[in-house]
């Protein structure tokens, strides 16, 4: 099959590897129909993520039609469409039975490398570096999904994929942003960083009863994206002294929560600055 590999910082390829196949009997493979390049990718390709090896296959916000299931897999069955989160867990050990997924301690069989690196090992991730399991990812015409009976979600017929596809990861990564965040009925609520995951924080706001969203970047069109879908008041921070405006805008007293959802690449005084009076916001998003 074509995928796209990681061979070194700056340098990724589209190569000819071998199939999936079934490996254990909790593994399906799917065959992919969407894939998408998260801001995360940007880690792998810019060198700051270790333990990545030539070849690795990169992609880690799948989904596709399953094509093989192991003996071990009785909730899929050929034919269906599923979307993959980017965690593989197993659903049996301390964190899954607690439905903290991405703590799984039992899928990354490299975790002595994530723990010397981090202090802790989350659980194994698609794609995503041999210090998270050396697992393939999607970027790919097929897939294996290893523990396919715990976190795949089947998707009805006569939904699309691009309605689907951000359920793998972005959508839940803003959606878990503004969920830590407490927020309570008529909150107003600051959001640093309008790219993708940024989008889904403040729509995700909403839905948790939000009174106010204010979008903070430098980006027109992100800006934009956020005040017409995103029903979110806008700081560019190029323009203004952000720390200064939000005081303006909230009659002194700041927003109630606060969201970063500002890439690891950013540079400059960050977030943080902003808060506490900084001449501030935040560069650049990759997220």
């Amino acid at each position: 099959m074509k995928a796209l590999c990681w061979h070194a910082t700056g340098d990724v390829r589209v190569d000819t590897v071998p199939d999936p196949t079934i490996q254990d009997p909790r593994d399906a493979v799917i065959k992919i129909t969407s894939t998408a390049i998260c801001g995360s990718d940007l880690h792998l390709f810019n060198g700051f993520q270790p333990t990545m090896e030539k070849g690795d296959i990169l992609g880690h916000e799948n989904m596709g039609e399953v094509v093989a299931v192991g003996s071990g897999v009785s909730n899929l069955k050929v034919g269906d469409r599923v979307v993959v989160p980017f965690t593989i867990c197993c659903g049996q050990c301390f964190f899954c039975r607690k439905g903290l997924f991405s703590c799984c301690d039992t899928t990354n069989p490299n975790a002595e490398l994530a723990k010397a690196a981090m202090g802790q090992s989350p659980a194994g991730l698609f794609g995503f570096s041999h210090m998270m399991g050396g697992y393939a990812g999607g970027q790919a015409e097929y897939l294996r999904v290893p523990y396919a009976d715990v976190a795949p979600i089947k998707i009805p017929d006569g939904i699309p994929d691009e309605k689907v596809l951000f359920l793998s990861d972005i959508f839940p990564t803003g959606y878990m942003a503004a969920e830590n965040c407490a927020i309570e009925q008529g909150d107003t609520v600051a959001v640093w960083g309008c790219g993708p995951v940024g989008q889904f924080a403040m729509q995700s706001a909403w839905m948790l009863g939000a009174g106010r969203v204010i979008a903070i970047d430098r980006v027109p069109e992100r800006l934009r994206m956020a005040e017409q879908h995103g029903s979110a008041e806008t700081i560019n921070f190029e323009d203004v002294k952000v720390y200064d405006r939000l005081m303006d805008m909230t009659n002194g007293r700041g927003p109630a929560r606060c969201i970063d959802a500002v890439g690891a690449e950013a540079h400059g005084s960050g977030s943080f600055d902003a808060i506490v009076g900084g001449s501030g916001g935040v560069q650049d998003i990759s997220g």
